[in-house]
C-alpha cells in the first residue's frame, strides 16, 4: 500500500529534522577537515536566504544523508517528512556511476530540487573552504562545480 497520495499527519519540524540531521552525520568532517554539520547548516541558511520553503530547508538539512549512508533510503522512505522534501532529497542523492548529466536532469525534474542544490553549490565553491585544500583538489572541485552549475543552467 502507498502513502505517497496523504502527507504524514504530522511532519517533523525544521529543529527535528536539523538534530537528526546532525546526529546522523556526527563525527563527519568535510574535506577540509571541518565538522560536517557545518556544511549542512550554511547550505540551510542559503536555501533559506534564496527564499526557500521549510520543505526546502528540511531537504537541505538531509540533502546529503543518504548518499553519505547517514541515514537509508528507508529511513527517508518511512520518516514523517512531505513527500516533497522526500522526492528533493532523492533528486540530491548522486549514484554511483551516475552521469552528471542524469543527475543534473533528476534535479531539474523535481519541483523545488534546483535550489537547494544551488546553495549546495554556493557553500561547496565557497572560496574561503576550497582554499584550505591542495591546489590539486581545489582545482578538481571548482571544474566539478562550475560544471554542475552549468548544468542546471545556473552560470
Amino acid at each position: 500500500m502507498s502513502h505517497d497520495s496523504a502527507p504524514p499527519a504530522r511532519t517533523l519540524s525544521p529543529a527535528e529534522v536539523e538534530a537528526i540531521a546532525r546526529a546522523a552525520h556526527a563525527g563527519q568532517t568535510d574535506k577540509a577537515g571541518r565538522p560536517y554539520a557545518e556544511h549542512l547548516r550554511a547550505v540551510a541558511e542559503g536555501v533559506r536566504t534564496r527564499g526557500g520553503d521549510d520543505e526546502q530547508i528540511a531537504a537541505a538539512w538531509l540533502h546529503d544523508a543518504v548518499e553519505d549512508e547517514a541515514l537509508t533510503e528507508r529511513w527517508l522512505d518511512e520518516a514523517p517528512l512531505s513527500r516533497r522534501t522526500k522526492d528533493i532529497v532523492l533528486a540530491l542523492t548522486k549514484r554511483a556511476g551516475e552521469p552528471p548529466e542524469a543527475y543534473a536532469a533528476r534535479i531539474l525534474a523535481t519541483p523545488g530540487a534546483a535550489l537547494v542544490k544551488e546553495a549546495d553549490l554556493a557553500h561547496n565553491a565557497d572560496p574561503a573552504r576550497l582554499a584550505v585544500l591542495d591546489e590539486a583538489t581545489r582545482t578538481r572541485l571548482a571544474e566539478k562545480y562550475t560544471r554542475m552549475r552549468a548544468l542546471l543552467g545556473q552560470e
